[in-house]
Formats: C-alpha cells, sequence, structure tokens
C-alpha cells in the first residue's frame, strides 16, 4: 500500500518582502531622500517606487501599517551583509579548554600545566580542570580536593570559579572562568 505523498511546502524567503510580495493594503511609505509620506495605498507607493526606478522594500514588517522605503534593494542587502560581516568578526567565541591533572602531580609538572592555564585565560577561554583517580587513588579523594582549592588560590586573581569541584565517576571536575 503506498503512502501519500508530503506536499513540499514553498520555500520561506530570507529577508524583507519586496515590491509585489507585501502583502499590507496600506503602508506607512518613506522614500529615497528619507521623507516620510505618511500613510499610503499599496498600488500608489509601488507606483512611487517604479517611478523612481527603485524597489519598494518592508521595513518594519510587524507595525501597524507596515513600514516600507523606496530604495535599491540591492546595495541595501549588500549594506547588510557588510553590517553582519562585521559584526561576526567583532565576536569573541569562548571555548572551553581542558587540563588534565593526577593526585600525585609533581611541583614542576603542576607549574607547567598552571603556566598553560594562565595562557587560557589570557586568551579568554574557560578552563576545565580534571583531576583522574585511577586505582587505589579513589580512596584518597581528600587530595583531590586539597589540589583543586590550590588550583583555585593560586588562580583568584586571573578566574572565577563557575563550577566548585565535584566528583563525576572516577574523576573530579572544576570549571573556572576568566574575570
Amino acid at each position: 500500500m503506498r503512502r501519500p505523498q508530503k506536499s513540499v511546502a514553498a520555500p520561506q524567503k530570507e529577508g524583507p518582502r519586496i515590491n509585489r510580495e507585501i502583502r499590507a493594503r496600506e503602508v506607512q511609505l518613506i522614500d529615497s531622500e528619507g521623507k516620510n509620506h505618511g500613510v499610503i495605498q499599496l498600488p500608489e507607493a509601488l507606483a512611487m517606487a517604479e517611478g523612481a526606478g527603485l524597489d519598494l522594500v518592508e521595513i518594519a514588517p510587524n507595525s501597524t501599517p507596515p513600514v516600507c522605503k523606496i530604495l535599491d534593494y540591492g546595495r541595501f542587502r549588500f549594506a547588510e551583509q557588510k553590517k553582519a560581516a562585521e559584526a561576526r568578526k567583532k565576536q569573541k567565541v569562548v571555548e572551553v579548554k581542558e587540563i588534565k591533572l593526577r593526585p600525585g602531580i609533581d611541583d614542576h609538572d603542576y607549574d607547567v600545566k598552571m603556566k598553560a592555564v594562565r595562557r587560557f585565560f589570557e586568551e579568554g577561554d574557560k578552563v576545565k580542570v580534571t583531576l583522574r583517580f585511577r586505582g587505589r587513588e579513589i580512596a584518597h579523594q581528600d587530595i583531590g580536593y586539597r589540589l583543586l582549592s590550590r588550583v583555585k588560590a593560586e588562580t583568584a586573581t586571573l578566574a572565577k570559579v563557575e563550577l566548585e569541584p565535584s566528583m563525576e565517576g572516577r574523576q573530579m571536575v572544576m570549571v573556572l572562568a576568566p574575570r
């Protein structure tokens, strides 16, 4: 037995509606110089846009009546893309870097790990400190708590604790975020 075919929905267009796609009867019209013409019937607004050789673009579709502006749509899209690219360029993605320790870590190894932690904070990243217990080390969790409290004390000026030390299976985890 055949299943009925699903109708494919029309693809939703990205961006504002332009020219004949505008569905309102009346629009608040702003011309290419920025002059407000007030509330005008849609056919009259379209005629004004065609007369200027430009497009009628719906700027604020949710207002009543919708605000439309007469402008060059290609140039408008280009400016919007440039603005979005500039915003993305200035954005900083915060990563979570992980530092793995063991309960019996030696002082020099600890110092090397702490240097890496400081570098991560300077780059603006969060740090997840993982302390893994193997074998019978799990019986001495107090050593792990002391080690993580030492990390917390040394990074107190650079970072704040986002997640206090807690056990997750055979490992103890603490998350630090830069100040």
